[in-house]
């Protein structure tokens, strides 16, 4: 288990199967094994993948949100994630199941979205104390409700 999670530095596809596994690493059953191996095989199959970060690319931040609703099978809860880019170099992601329980996607996704904009105001300033000064990020969100309440 502790090759898999040193893996997660470049292998972000794998980032919640896991976590996932990892969380029942002191009481495994078969089935968590089952998974590792799954995992395992996955990843040979899948040997050339990996982040790429090309020398001269542009400085433009981009940020992708999504989230999905109910679809964390042992609680039921929703989980969020966001990518965060510099160029075309993936720089940051994140995961996260989410406290609140709501009722509507829209709200699922606002919530995802609010996270990633506060990633996004970290990271601008980060940047801004290397020289690199943004005025305009995107944010990519495939909900239109999201997009007008935000």
């Amino acid at each position: 288990m502790k090759s898999l999670l040193y893996l997660l530095a470049s292998r972000s596809d794998i980032n919640f199967s896991v976590f996932m596994c990892s969380r029942y690493q002191a009481n495994t059953k078969e089935s968590h094994l089952s998974a590792v191996k799954r995992i395992m095989r996955y990843l040979l199959g899948t040997i050339n993948l990996g982040l790429w970060y090309p020398k001269n690319s542009s400085y433009n931040l981009v940020e992708y949100s999504d989230s999905d609703f109910a679809g964390f099978k042992p609680d039921k809860k929703n989980t969020s994630g966001t990518c965060h880019s510099i160029g075309s170099a993936l720089v940051s992601w994140h995961n996260k199941k989410q406290n609140s329980v709501v009722l509507s996607t829209a709200k699922v996704k606002y919530i995802s979205t609010r996270s990633c904009c506060a990633q996004i105001l970290w990271m601008r300033q980060q940047l801004s104390n290397y020289g690199l000064m943004l005025d305009h990020i995107a944010i990519r969100c495939e909900n239109t409700s999201v997009i007008r309440v935000c």
